[in-house]
């Protein structure tokens, strides 16, 4: 028998959206939640394994110290907003369990393999990259000196092993709703603008675009775009529909699902005798043919990252995709009647009050049906943030969040302060859903159908509150400014 293992995607912040399904981690600004579909792979492949997914589940790190007593080993999914909260939480387990072996995986410390083992001392090792096959090794009892892709600590020196290589044969590993039907809730999931309760998984790994701010393919799956069998990914959906009755949407969290056009087509053929409701990521380059074969085979909603209606500032970034070519994208979506849920950012590199502006009217011009608009978050390991640090641009104290977990502007600019990048943030929703005809859609929806109506209601309650709180902080840090400049003088 292998270590009986827990592979676990802590609780930190209240309602944290941590590292193990989020490519953004925070707090959000209203409550929702990312399947942990990282670790559900290795859960799946190792007897008497279970995945325990702590933030939606609401279970506290007192629940999980003692959930922990009983196995032999812990994987951790740990994010940089989370990774200070998550030392304490693993030297916890340790003083409860001691026998118990830690390895820590994810980005973070994929990055700082060195850094992390020496923070947390009570870790065995960590993972760097694509960790599924590491730990099931050790698990299965492979010594640490023969697993590639570990960092750990030997005599007081890091050994770090040798790369493991990309998994290729994605066919060949489990299907994650297996292992979600068996250690989750999945009514305890919620994404604002997808049908409640959803389901997400993952057709393909890694993303051959060269985003310079996207956290996954620069350090845990690559820039290689790897894919699923489509037979593959209609059985486990085949399946998946069984599991589920009263699952309204499944969500393809595919770095870039449609980025090839004749697998997208070919898996559409495939999916439409099955009669789902699905959505996905996109790119505004995929053409219309694709969004027309995609919108028959039951495909509802995109969620596409615009990031930015300045074009020098695309470029910057290397998103690989005009102004032009978005607004194209975005006429033939609202031709075939496909909802989109527009990403946008604020701070990224060449931001300025008057690309702050050009954003926002850009966005009100595409009219989608919903937004997020998030903080440029410059996390270790990405061009974004190198560029940041050469730069002299990262705020002094380079906090990502605030003592809830929701983001903070740690990004500023010659001119451009980062409280007042965070302000844009708000005035950037205020300005896009204020609108007469926005308001007409949430209000339309509210009126036929109840259940959204109560979820509507709960979500503005709640993204009112942290606006206000942002609100008071930024004005706040403006009155201390303002009083520091005379003494400076």
């Amino acid at each position: 028998m292998p270590l009986k293992t827990l592979f676990l995607n802590p609780p930190s912040f209240e309602n944290f959206d941590g590292g193990a399904g989020s490519r953004w981690p925070a707090t959000r600004e209203i409550e929702s939640y990312w399947y942990p579909v990282w670790l559900a792979y290795p859960t799946g492949m190792l007897e008497g394994a279970r995945l325990l997914d702590a933030p939606p589940h609401h279970i506290s790190g007192e629940e999980t110290i003692q959930i922990a007593k009983d196995y032999e080993f812990l994987v951790l999914f740990t994010s940089t907003p989370g990774f200070p909260g998550d030392i304490r939480l693993a030297r916890a387990i340790k003083d409860a369990n001691p026998r118990i072996k830690i390895a820590f995986v994810g980005p973070h410390v994929s990055v700082l393999p060195e850094k992390s083992l020496r923070d947390c001392p009570v870790l065995d090792f960590v993972c760097r990259k694509e960790f599924d096959f590491a730990v099931v090794d050790y698990a299965k009892g492979k010594p640490l000196e023969e697993i590639p892709g570990v960092s750990y600590l030997k005599d007081g020196k890091v050994v770090h092993n040798p790369d493991a290589p990309q998994i290729q044969d994605l066919d060949a590993l489990p299907h994650v709703t297996d292992v979600y039907r068996r250690d989750l809730d999945v009514t305890r999931y919620n994404v604002p603008f997808l049908l409640n309760p959803y389901v997400s998984l993952y057709t393909t790994r890694g993303c051959p675009a060269q985003c310079t701010f996207c956290l996954w393919p620069q350090t845990l799956s690559g820039h290689p775009w790897r894919k699923r069998s489509t037979d593959d990914v209609a059985s486990e959906m085949a399946r998946a529909k069984k599991y589920w009755p009263n699952v309204k949407e499944f969500f393809f969290d595919d770095d870039t699902f449609n980025i090839q056009k004749a697998r997208t087509i070919e898996l559409c053929s495939k999916l439409k005798p099955l009669g789902l409701t699905w959505s996905c990521t996109s790119r505004v380059t995929t053409d219309f043919e694709t969004l027309k074969a995609m919108k028959e085979a039951g495909c509802r909603l995109l969620i596409v990252g615009y990031e930015s209606g300045d074009q020098q500032i695309l470029k910057n970034i290397k998103k690989g995709a005009t102004v032009e070519r978005a607004r194209q994208f975005t006429k033939d979506c609202h031709k075939l009647g496909l909802v989109i849920h527009g990403d946008f950012i604020m701070g990224l590199p060449g931001e300025t009050r008057e690309t702050i502006n050009n954003t926002i009217a850009f966005a009100k011009e595409l009219d989608v049906e919903t937004i997020q608009v998030s903080v440029a978050h410059a996390y270790p390991g990405t061009e974004l943030y190198d560029y940041a640090v050469k730069n002299g641009f990262m705020v002094a104290d380079n906090k990502m969040v605030d003592e809830g977990g929701h983001q903070l502007a740690h990004i500023q600019y010659p001119g451009l302060p980062a409280d007042e990048i965070l302000s844009a943030v708000h005035r950037f929703y205020d300005e896009y859903y204020f609108r007469p005809k926005a308001v007409f859609r949430i209000l339309r929806k509210a009126a036929f159908d109840g259940h959204e109506r109560k979820r509507l209601y709960r979500e503005a309650k709640t993204f009112l509150k942290l606006r206000a709180a942002r609100n008071k902080m930024v004005k706040k840090h403006a009155e201390t400014a303002a009083t520091a400049e005379p003494a400076k003088a």
